[in-house]
C-alpha cells in the first residue's frame, strides 16, 4: 500500500494519516480549488511526424498507443508514440524531437522513459516482460536539429549508440530479434516520399544535407499543403519534381 501511495496512485484520507503516524510525521491537508492546466501549444510538426510514424507501424498489424501517460514515484510523463507485438513481446517507444533548445531535459525526459516505460507497460497489458525493446528518438530532418547533433555529437552518440538497423526492422515490417534493449536515433522526413529516404540514422548525421531549414520551414510546408511524398524547396513552397524529356518524348523523373 505504501508504494501504491508513493508511486502517486490516490488512495483514501485515513491512510495518509495513518501512514504519517507510523513514520513519526504530522499529516497536513489543504484544499485548493481544481483547475485545469493550460492547453500544451499546438505542434502541427511534431503531430504529422506522430501521424506518418503511427499509419506505417499500424500497418504492420502492431498495437498503437500515441500521447501514453506513464508514472513512476515522482517520475510521471507521456510517451509520443509506442507500438508492440503481444505475441512476440516487442516493444517499440519513439520519442519524437522536432528540435532541441535544452538538451538536458530532452536527454533527462527520454532517459527516464528508457528506464520505466517497458515495465509500465507491460504491467498494463498484461505481459510478464517484453523479450525487445527499441527506443528511438526521432528528429526532425532540419539543419537546425543537424546543428544540435554536430555541436553535441559525444552527448548524442552516448544517449542513443545503437545503430539504425533495429528501427529498420520496424519499419520494413520485420521484428527485431530480441536481446538487450537498444537506442537510436533518427533523422526523419515527414513530407519524403517516392524515392527520397525518410530517415537516416545518427552515423549519417555528419556529412547528410537538411531537407528543412528549421522548425518554422517545416510548419510553412505543412500549411502550404504538401502532400506527403512532395518535395519543398527552401522557401518552404511545395516545388514539383524534375522532369527530362527525352529523344522519344518520354518523361522520366531524376533521381535524387
Amino acid at each position: 500500500m505504501v508504494q501504491w501511495m508513493e508511486a502517486g496512485h490516490a488512495a483514501h484520507f485515513e491512510s495518509y494519516v495513518r501512514l504519517a503516524q507510523v513514520l513519526g510525521l504530522r499529516a497536513e491537508f489543504s484544499f485548493t480549488e481544481r483547475r485545469t492546466r493550460p492547453p500544451r501549444p499546438e505542434d502541427p510538426v511534431h503531430a504529422v511526424m506522430g501521424e506518418v510514424l503511427a499509419s506505417r507501424l499500424s500497418s504492420h498489424g502492431l498495437t498503437i498507443a500515441l500521447d501514453e501517460p506513464f508514472q513512476h514515484y515522482q517520475v510521471a510523463g507521456r510517451a509520443d508514440l509506442l507500438a508492440w507485438s503481444m505475441e512476440s513481446r516487442a516493444l517499440l517507444h519513439i520519442e519524437n524531437r522536432t528540435r532541441f533548445p535544452n538538451l538536458q531535459e530532452a536527454f533527462g525526459s527520454y532517459n527516464a522513459k528508457r528506464t520505466y516505460l517497458p515495465r509500465i507497460i507491460a504491467e498494463r497489458i498484461g505481459v510478464t516482460r517484453f523479450e525487445q525493446i527499441t527506443h528511438v528518438m526521432v528528429a526532425l530532418w532540419s539543419s537546425e536539429v543537424l546543428h544540435s547533433i554536430r555541436l553535441h555529437a559525444a552527448s548524442f552518440r552516448a544517449v542513443c549508440p545503437d545503430p539504425l538497423e533495429t528501427f529498420e526492422c520496424w519499419w520494413s515490417r520485420e521484428l527485431p530479434p530480441g536481446g538487450r534493449a537498444t537506442s537510436t536515433l533518427i533523422l526523419f522526413d515527414p513530407l519524403a516520399g517516392g524515392r527520397r529516404r525518410q530517415f537516416v540514422g545518427l552515423q549519417e548525421a555528419t556529412s547528410v544535407k537538411p531537407r528543412y531549414r528549421d522548425y518554422r520551414h517545416a510548419a510553412e510546408a505543412l500549411r502550404g499543403g504538401n502532400a506527403i511524398g512532395s518535395k519543398v524547396s527552401w522557401s518552404g513552397t511545395p516545388a514539383r519534381e524534375s522532369w527530362s524529356r527525352s529523344s522519344s518524348a518520354s518523361r522520366r523523373r531524376r533521381p535524387d
